[in-house]
């Protein structure tokens, strides 16, 4: 899985997924050749590998034991991890939408591994509890339909969007779109907390924890809810109930594209060909966790954008792992945490191989980028809860 190595890093996680299916393990090798994987060689699993176009190796028992000694050797920065179980994957979106509207959709289909969509019916119907892994759609938590008011109030799909974003909470039994978003975050949160594991991109991050932290509060001006928000609503704000972000200045004006000063889209003055951010280098052997998150051919990855790009790193949680960062002006792209039993991580921007990914703009073809290593950071999450859990030390 090393630059040289490697043609299709995207699609060698898919195989790595197919072969979990097949209930046979697979060996991660942490900061081994770019994080490569170790399967059992028979003759079904290389025959998928060429049908797929994915480089692989043969090499002897006695070659593999060198290379697991190695691995093992204190003085190296490397582990190697069991993957024992493929992770059965859910997709919050809302119903209808194409793979090729988020990049996680987008990256699963491409490497070939299954996921099930589900939306708030589900999820308040309790059938998290199914999955293992959860991404969360560039979806708004708080109500307020992505802040799209100002620029696109009178187009078709808006309309449409806001249409069924209300029966729907009809149906379910709330009064507004905001409680019912909350209710689905609430679920959320109890699923992580349970043991569950979420994957957020782009608004879904910092929406998530600002609905939690506005738990009770009207944040919503009359044009998303038909009443006023609570007078001085900030001062309300609970930032003790969110997963990542704290101390943050909620934007209250409706025809600004900004949920609150989380983002840094706005501040941030990086010339599209100097946009890159720095992936952390961890122990493999003490902190295999991140590690495994952060695997990749290179530590330097192009940035990309979004209606949430990337946090600031002043109101992100101090038990909060910044896993990627943009060294020019400090900026968190990439981080992870721990929420009771359970994990979430929290990705920034809309497509890392689409620079400035507007409404309406053509998808990405992975074909064209099948080494992406923007792409290879969801692809860690995606087989993250397939590691064998070692006991936590007390």
């Amino acid at each position: 899985m090393d630059a040289e190595g490697q043609k299709n890093h995207l699609k060698a996680y898919g195989m790595t997924y197919w072969t979990l299916e097949k209930q046979l393990k697979v060996k991660w090798l942490l900061n081994y050749r770019g994080g490569s994987f170790l399967l059992p060689d028979l003759e079904e699993i290389r025959r998928e590998c060429q049908i797929r176009g994915i480089s692989f190796e043969v090499i002897s028992d006695v070659k593999t034991e060198e290379i697991l000694e190695f691995i093992d050797s204190p003085s190296q920065n490397m582990e190697s991890v069991v993957l024992e179980k493929a992770p059965k994957i859910a997709v919050y979106s809302p119903k209808g939408n194409p793979p090729w509207d988020d990049a996680v959709t987008l990256v699963l289909t491409y490497a070939e591994i299954p996921y099930e969509t589900i939306y708030d019916e589900e999820v308040l119907n309790d059938g998290l509890v199914l999955y293992d892994w959860l991404h969360l759609h560039h979806e708004d938590f708080t109500g307020q339909y992505g802040k799209f008011y100002r620029t696109y109030k009178s187009a078709a799909w808006y309309i449409e969007e806001k249409r069924q974003a209300e029966a729907l909470a009809a149906k379910l039994g709330y009064a507004k779109v905001s409680e019912q978003k909350l209710a689905v975050a609430l679920k959320i949160r109890d699923y992580v907390v349970g043991g569950g594991f979420m994957f957020a991109m782009c608004s879904a991050t910092d929406s998530f924890d600002i609905a939690l932290a506005a738990e009770g509060v009207d944040i919503c001006e009359p044009m998303f809810d038909g009443d006023p928000s609570d007078p001085n609503y900030q001062s309300k704000i609970d930032y003790s109930k969110t997963f990542a972000f704290k101390d943050f200045i909620l934007e209250r004006n409706p025809n600004i594209y900004e949920f609150s000063s989380i983002d840094m889209t706005s501040k941030r003055q990086i010339p599209m060909l100097t946009d890159y951010f720095t992936l952390m280098d961890y122990s493999a052997k003490w902190d295999p966790i991140p590690t495994m998150l952060c695997q990749n051919h290179t530590a330097l990855v192009k940035g990309f954008m979004g209606q949430t790009t990337s946090f600031t790193r002043e109101e992100i949680k101090s038990n909060v792992l910044i896993m990627g960062e943009n060294k020019t002006n400090g900026e968190a792209k990439y981080i992870h945490g721990i929420k009771g039993k359970g994990f979430f991580t929290f990705y920034g921007g809309h497509d890392p191989e689409d620079y400035t990914h507007k409404v309406g703009d053509p998808k990405t073809e992975l074909e064209l980028h099948p080494t992406s290593p923007g792409y290879r950071l969801i692809l860690n999450n995606v087989l993250f809860p397939a590691a064998k859990k070692k006991k936590q030390k007390t």
